[in-house]
């Protein structure tokens, strides 16, 4: 080969791993709010225009007037908002915390797995809406009831999760800790529960949404305040801008607790995220 030739075709190879101008931006954030911003353009025209001829279909633009009017004049929807995700969030830690605990003690003592597990499994596939009317009866309408519900919501994927990770724990580990005489204390914190935390922040993630939409719902169905309730309210009052402002609230209140998880998570499994970013 001739000399002249190999730099050229390491110029050719780079070119074709080189992505290129198109592919760079669809790979960027770039792309996501394009397409939110083109969802709202066609939101607005369809409004504006006249192709969708309903009252109950307001601009865009009328929406996040209606929003910015509510949460600058009014306390109405921030009192809303906060009682919703004082629920969620008080739901989710107990649930969460719950969930570790049983699960561990699944994947570590095999007597309790097999006593529980059957109903674990019997409970586990009931659609969260019916368990409403028994929780009324027994705790009524108040925040009790919207906490219970919703820990019950963040138990079980925080569980399944926790005894996968103690599962998948390679029993080497433990058996050099009995073999050194290291007491359950420490084996649990230092060689347990670093193993299983990915497993147990997936589970916790993951329930944080189903949270905050058990506790909307829970609103909606038997509350008195919160999100859901204010929904209701706008849409018996016939007011849609102030319903539909109510839900972009809602959803920029998700994708912030998802993006502070996030960053919480990356901090507490920084060993575990720099790991995978090597492999």
């Amino acid at each position: 080969m001739n000399a002249m030739e190999i730099p050229r075709k390491v110029a050719v190879v780079e070119a074709r791993q080189r992505p290129s101008a198109m592919r760079g931006f669809f790979l960027s954030p770039r792309s996501g709010v394009l397409l939110i911003l083109l969802i709202l353009g066609i939101w607005e025209f369809s409004a504006r225009s006249g192709i969708v001829l309903s009252e109950n279909w307001p601009p865009i633009s009328l929406v996040f007037l209606a929003l910015a009017r509510n949460l600058t004049h009014g306390g109405d929807i921030w009192r809303a908002l906060g009682g919703t995700l004082y629920r969620a969030l008080a739901g989710l830690l107990i649930g969460s915390a719950i969930g570790v605990a049983l699960g561990v003690a699944m994947g570590t003592v095999s007597i309790v797995r097999r006593t529980i597990e059957p109903t674990i499994e019997l409970l586990r596939p009931l659609p969260v809406p019916a368990l409403i009317p028994p929780l009324v009866l027994f705790l009524g309408l108040e925040n009790t009831m919207k906490i219970t519900l919703v820990s019950l919501t963040a138990f079980f994927p925080v569980l399944i999760n926790t005894l996968q990770g103690v599962i998948a724990i390679e029993p080497t580990y433990r058996s050099v800790a009995a073999t050194f005489g290291v007491p359950w204390r420490k084996t649990l914190g230092m060689v347990l529960m670093p193993a299983i935390l990915p497993y147990v922040m997936a589970g916790i993630r993951t329930s944080l949404g189903l949270a905050l939409i058990v506790a909307v719902v829970a609103e909606m169905i038997a509350g008195s305040g919160g999100i859901g309730y204010y929904l209701m309210s706008m849409q018996y009052a016939e007011r849609p801008a102030d319903m539909y402002g109510a839900l972009f609230l809602l959803a920029f209140a998700g994708y912030a607790l998802n993006w502070g998880f996030v960053l919480f998570e990356r901090r507490i499994l920084h060993w575990y995220v720099q790991s995978n970013a090597r492999g």
